[in-house]
């Protein structure tokens, strides 16, 4: 990294830290604290709604996952519209009406305080784990561009986000988010069109579309109901609508965001905001890793993305094999190259089409033998690199400051969403465990400081996971698939609460809890994908509680 890259990348972050807490510090009650004072517009709801699920994962994994599996990862997001609209509808006005401070408060309002505990410790656990792996994903990035160890990286980066988030509260969240997205927007338009700018002369836009869709990159809808296959516009529609219903509906992290809201209506406007908003967002940085995968069908890409694999097998006696791994590569490269050059210019051609798709398949046997001589020589490197793809080509063919604008990008959504995970991780411990528990009357100043200290706790918990963790298949995944095994277990406690009324406290205690071993089990035994979770826990919790409900009742009368 050169200094310009420096200076842009520290200047933003300081920059983000110092005015949040400047903007609002001296929060003196627990509704300014909490949430916000009530003062958030919808647009500003919108922008923090985006900016606390657009991770750094988002940034980092995304692209990556595009350029591995193509565009099929935005049918993920296919229910998002429907269920934003389904919350509008139901769970915001309830919310404001009841004036609550977190979401589990309603529940012990509909059923009790058991019920009200087990929600939000299920909250706490599913979040407490996220918020650590929104710390680890930009830890690794800057672990590849300076070389330090991980444990410095995530410390620095959770210190960062608890100065500001401890000093003002949702409020500090809320308005640092707002500028966060802005530099998000703004550096991956340019990184956009800065791919396009090196593709060759001849190779249009629409040419590195067909380039893409001869490889199966552009297969953006998938209507089949195969179990084995995770993206398909079913489990978009269905699994990714309940999933999102739980997530923006009953996660603290996301109901924060639209509490802050001056009205009924502006949190409403925030949300449909963000649902016809983040669809599209989400399409455009998977053409980001579209595109990336199209430069590197005219430039050399490393065998496997991740340096210290490269750097372990390299160091190793398999080194020799691994080099000519490499030589086979480029030469498939090249060859990929001219033939692409070629289909540009007819892509009905469909001869050069299976030539490219058969080049396709020799270099996927390369980079997968390229993974086992890499675990021979080491068997803990991580060899899926899905996300040091977009890394890797920031850092290598961006120009000076743009690189650190991008890695800005990166820690900006990481600082953005880990702040929101906090913030509501320490609103639900204060609210629903410890002042609910708490026999004493306390004054509201009181509060604010013990939600600041549970922020500060959240947050070194949040850096000891970052610590421990490990790369998954890919780190979007593995957020997603920590919400699935939590999420529908919570969405069918709120959706009983909300529709069936005559089921009680008891019966949805108990439902829940069967309902979570259940999920956890059939995770662990991989029976379904993990989008399926969702609707599978929703519709377990519904109907393990309906049917002890109609138990109990036989059994008193």
């Amino acid at each position: 990294m050169a200094l310009l890259d420096w200076i842009v990348l520290l200047v933003t972050l300081a920059f983000i830290v110092i005015y949040g807490s400047w903007k609002t510090k001296g929060s003196k009650n627990v509704k300014d604290f909490i949430k916000g004072g009530n003062e958030a517009k919808w647009w500003t709801i919108g922008l923090s709604v985006m900016a606390t699920q657009a991770s750094a994962i988002t940034f980092l994994s995304t692209p990556g996952q595009a350029f591995h599996s193509g565009m099929g990862f935005v049918q993920f997001y296919f229910g998002l519209p429907l269920a934003m609209i389904i919350i509008c509808m139901v769970f915001i006005p309830i919310y404001h009406k009841l004036k609550v401070y977190t979401a589990y408060e309603y529940l012990e309002t509909r059923f009790d305080l058991k019920t009200r505990s087990l929600a939000a410790i299920l909250f706490l656990i599913q979040r407490g784990l996220a918020a650590g792996i929104t710390i680890f994903a930009p830890a690794i990035i800057l672990s590849a561009v300076l070389g330090w160890d991980l444990l410095t990286l995530n410390v620095i980066i959770g210190v960062l986000v608890i100065i500001y988030t401890v000093s003002g509260g949702t409020k500090a969240v809320s308005v640092t988010q707002k500028q966060q997205m802005a530099i998000i927007f703004i550096g991956m338009f340019a990184a956009f069109f800065i791919i396009l700018s090196y593709l060759p002369q001849d190779i249009s836009f629409s040419k590195a579309i067909a380039i893409a869709g001869a490889s199966g990159k552009m297969e953006v809808l998938d209507f089949s109901f195969d179990l084995n296959n995770r993206y398909t516009v079913w489990t978009g529609f269905l699994g990714g609508t309940f999933l999102m219903l739980s997530y923006f509906g009953t996660d603290q992290s996301q109901v924060q965001r639209y509490l802050s809201g001056k009205s009924i209506r502006e949190s409403q406007l925030g949300l449909l905001f963000n649902g016809f908003l983040k669809v599209p967002m989400q399409f455009f940085i998977l053409l980001v890793g579209v595109m990336v995968f199209v430069f590197y069908q005219f430039n050399i890409s490393p065998l496997n993305f991740n340096p210290a694999a490269t750097g372990a097998v390299m160091d190793s006696e398999f080194a020799q094999e691994y080099n000519e791994l490499n030589e086979q590569h480029k030469d498939l490269v090249m060859q990929k190259k001219s033939l692409q050059i070629s289909f540009a210019e007819s892509p009905a051609d469909l001869q050069l089409k299976e030539q490219i798709q058969s080049l396709q398949g020799q270099e996927m046997e390369n980079r997968e033998a390229a993974k086992e001589l890499i675990l021979k020589a080491d068997p803990s490197q991580e060899v899926n690199d899905k996300d040091y793809v977009f890394i890797h080509f920031i850092l290598n063919n961006l120009p000076r400051g743009l690189i650190g604008l991008l890695l800005a990008v990166i820690l900006s959504a990481a600082m953005s969403s880990t702040a929101s995970e906090l913030n509501a991780l320490a609103a639900t411990t204060t609210m629903d465990l410890y002042k609910r528990n708490d026999k004493k009357e306390r004054e509201d100043i009181y509060y604010v400081s013990v939600t600041k200290w549970f922020t500060l706790g959240w947050g070194i918990l949040a850096i000891l996971v970052a610590s421990i963790a490990n790369l998954f298949d890919n780190l979007i995944q593995l957020v997603n698939i920590i919400g699935s095994i939590f999420y529908g277990n919570i969405l069918g406690i709120f959706l009983i609460a909300f529709f069936i009324k005559y089921i009680r406290g008891n019966a949805v205690f108990v439902a829940a809890l069967i309902t979570q071993a259940l999920i956890i089990a059939v995770y662990v035994m991989d029976v379904l994908p993990y989008l399926w979770l969702n609707l599978l826990g929703c519709v377990l919790v519904i109907s393990l509680a309906i049917f002890i409900q109609m138990f109990s009742r036989k059994t008193a009368t």
